[in-house]
């Protein structure tokens, strides 16, 4: 069952890690979500947190000297957000319930059959584990093996941005804590993939497939390119 934590309090946010960044005191959502994920939000102009760590990850409450509360969130890193919270307003905790994950759009759905139906157009000797490989924060689009028979796991979108990889990031974080899955790598496949969202890819070691959809349709061999 997923279980989400809500708060709505006036806050302070440090990040601490690679490099620093300083939210300063003001009212806020904080959301800690059954993964482990923490994430800061305000009601301005984005549906993005404006800080977050992602799983996994710790959280400890503590109290200052000021007798004001100190979430200590670090991940494996050793980053840390430091909230210090001197009022909260509401504080709540829901069961979400079992997540179905993400339906996808008809041309997605269709693109995510014809790929695992031609999985070796990734790679000469790639085999095709599962569709829809269940984890507990969604399924991964498709689950394959290499030709060495390591994982890959595969995200297939219309349209690649920064989310979609956000997204397979955190499926690889939590795929590759399986000993009997790690080490899995991953592949990020779309009809377009926008440069932001390519760079990011390539950072974290994401091969990056643009599919054509209508080769993939037609009697001809699939059309891919890879990078």
């Amino acid at each position: 069952m997923l279980r989400v934590r809500l708060v709505i309090a006036h806050c302070q946010v440090d990040y601490v890690g690679r490099l620093t960044a300083y939210l300063p005191p003001a009212r806020r959502l904080l959301m800690v979500k059954a993964d482990g994920s923490v994430l800061v939000h305000s009601d301005g102009g984005s549906y993005k947190p404006l800080n977050w760590m992602s799983p996994p990850c710790r959280l400890v409450e503590e109290q200052t000297d000021d007798g004001e509360r100190l979430w200590i969130v670090t991940n494996k890193g050793g980053e840390q957000l430091r909230i210090t919270i001197t009022e909260i307003e509401h504080d709540s905790a829901h069961e979400l319930g079992v997540d179905p994950g993400l339906v996808k759009d008809g041309v997605e759905a269709h693109l995510q059959q014809l790929l695992a139906a031609h999985v070796d157009t990734l790679g000469e000797g790639y085999t095709l584990v599962r569709r829809e490989f269940p984890t507990a924060i969604g399924p991964v689009d498709l689950m394959c093996r290499d030709a060495a028979g390591a994982a890959v796991a595969v995200e297939i979108k219309r349209r690649g941005e920064i989310d979609g990889v956000e997204q397979l990031t955190r499926y690889l974080e939590l795929l590759n804590r399986d000993p009997l899955l790690a080490p899995v790598t991953g592949v990020f496949a779309a009809q377009q993939i926008k440069p932001q969202a390519r760079t990011l890819a390539t950072d974290r070691g994401i091969r990056c497939v643009i599919l054509d959809y209508d080769a993939l349709r037609g009697a001809e061999p699939t059309d891919l390119l890879l990078f």
